[in-house]
C-alpha cells in the first residue's frame, strides 16, 4: 500500500524525534517587553482603540460595578442573561432581569435564549484594544461569551497592559484563550460589513479605574 503524504511526514518527524543526536535548539524569547504607561495614558489608549473596534466603553469604580453593568444591560433591552458560575453576584444584583448560571451540562444552543451575558476579564492590552479570557471562573466557558448576542465584560485597569508581550506574559499557558477584539464582524468581498456572524453582535466593556 502507498504511503499518503502525512503518513510519509508524520514518519519522518517520529524519525527525527526519536534521533539521539538532535540538535538542541534555542528558542528566541526576547520580545519586547517591560514598556508601561501611567493610568491615565493606558486607559485612553485602551479606551481608543475599543472605540476604534465599534466596542460600547463604560467607566466606574468598585462601588459603582452593579450600577453600571445594570446600565449597559438595560441600554440594549436585555431581559434574561447569563453569567459564568464564579462571577462577583453583588455586579447582577438588584439588576431586575432574570439572572441564570451557566454549566456545562447546559448544551451550547440553548444558551441563544440569553439576551447577553456578563463575565470579567483575565488581561487586556491597551496598544491593540484586546481583551483576553483565560476560562476562569468569573469568565466562563467560551461558547457563553460567543453565543449570546451581547457581552458585558468588565476590565479591572490594573490588568490592562500596554503591549501585546506583557498582555501573554500574564497568561496561564495551561487555559484555554479567548481574544476579543471589539464585537463579532466581517466583510465579504465588497467590504459589506456584517455583525454578530460568529460571536456577540454587541460588546460593552465596563472598565473599573480604582481596582
Amino acid at each position: 500500500m502507498t504511503a499518503t503524504a502525512r503518513e510519509t511526514v508524520l514518519r519522518r518527524v517520529q524519525d527525527a524525534l526519536a534521533r539521539s543526536d538532535r540538535p538542541e535548539v534555542t528558542v528566541p524569547r526576547a520580545y519586547r517587553t517591560g514598556r508601561a504607561l501611567p493610568d491615565g495614558e493606558r486607559l485612553a489608549l485602551f479606551v481608543d482603540r475599543l472605540v476604534d473596534y465599534k466596542a460600547q466603553v463604560r467607566t466606574c469604580t468598585a462601588g459603582t460595578t452593579a450600577t453600571v453593568i445594570a446600565e449597559a444591560l438595560r441600554a440594549h433591552g436585555a431581559q434574561t442573561i447569563g453569567v459564568p458560575p464564579g462571577l462577583d453576584p453583588a455586579w447582577v444584583a438588584g439588576w431586575g432581569g432574570e439572572v441564570r448560571t451557566d454549566s456545562p451540562d447546559i448544551p451550547a444552543p440553548r444558551l441563544d435564549v440569553l439576551d447577553g451575558v456578563v463575565t470579567a476579564s483575565a488581561v487586556s492590552c491597551a496598544e491593540t484594544g484586546t481583551i483576553f479570557l483565560d476560562a476562569a471562573a468569573d469568565q466562563g466557558r467560551r461558547a457563553l461569551t460567543l453565543v449570546p448576542d451581547l457581552h458585558v465584560c468588565v476590565v479591572d485597569l490594573s490588568s490592562v497592559r500596554t503591549g501585546v508581550p506583557e498582555a501573554v506574559a500574564c497568561l496561564r499557558p495551561e487555559h484555554p484563550t479567548t481574544l476579543i477584539s471589539g464585537p463579532s464582524a466581517t466583510s465579504d468581498i465588497e467590504l459589506e460589513r456584517v455583525e454578530g456572524v460568529h460571536g456577540p453582535r454587541a460588546l460593552e466593556v465596563v472598565i473599573r479605574t480604582d481596582v
